[in-house]
């Protein structure tokens, strides 16, 4: 399932290599939820009227809402998600509903932003707990809200909103250091560090960021 999802799902350069640093035992598990963030955020990008948009994410919703057997058949993201998640739907949902809040009319409320960023980071909180019960959740989450935000960001016109966004990602503080099972989230939080620094641009933008990604995934 892995190999064809891959195939048919192609992921951001950034993710790849976050995927390369996450262990196996929960790589598929978060190449199926990255896969799925991909997919709720061409929702938003395509959304003009936001009722129908509302409707699209719904959809998805209900489905983590229905038993793996009565579910739709036939999607890749969907089937993948069934086999990994299954009993895990909860970071699932909340990601749907945290893309739902990039519907509504610009500029964003800081307190949406906040809730948008936990939202999306949520499946990186269940997978680090699968690995490392003991991790401190707190600071680990920083690091999951920082890229939510960040990449959000880099897909919005300057203005308010996307000044805002950086804003917010620029109030969670970074870990000294990953324990090495949480190396792919590391790479997407110095990449979104370096991304804030240069203005919010893209993750990957620039000949240093696969410099950053390899390094951080090297060192943590």
């Amino acid at each position: 399932m892995t190999t064809s999802l891959e195939a048919a799902e192609p992921l951001p350069p950034e993710y790849e290599i976050a995927l390369s640093y996450t262990p196996s035992s929960v790589r598929d598990a978060a190449r199926s939820y990255l896969s799925l963030d991909r997919r709720l955020a061409q929702i938003v990008a395509q959304t003009n009227e936001p009722m129908l948009g509302q409707m699209r994410l719904a959809w998805w919703r209900d489905v983590f809402e229905t038993p793996i057997a009565e579910r739709p058949r036939g999607d890749l993201v969907l089937e993948a998600i069934g086999q990994q998640w299954a009993g895990h739907e909860q970071p699932l949902i909340a990601m749907v509903d945290a893309w739902e809040e990039m519907l509504a009319e610009p500029p964003l409320p800081r307190e949406a932003a906040l809730h948008f960023a936990k939202g999306r980071a949520a499946g990186f909180l269940a997978l680090a707990q699968m690995v490392l019960p003991e991790l401190d959740v707190v600071k680990f989450m920083h690091a999951g809200y920082a890229w939510a935000l960040t990449d959000a960001a880099a897909h919005i016109p300057d203005g308010e909103e996307r000044d805002m966004l950086l804003s917010s990602a620029r109030s969670f503080s970074p870990l000294p250091r990953y324990p090495k099972p949480m190396r792919g989230v590391a790479i997407l939080d110095a990449l979104a560090r370096r991304a804030i620094a240069k203005g919010g641009r893209p993750l990957m933008e620039g000949r240093g960021a696969a410099l950053t990604a390899f390094k951080t995934g090297l060192l943590g």
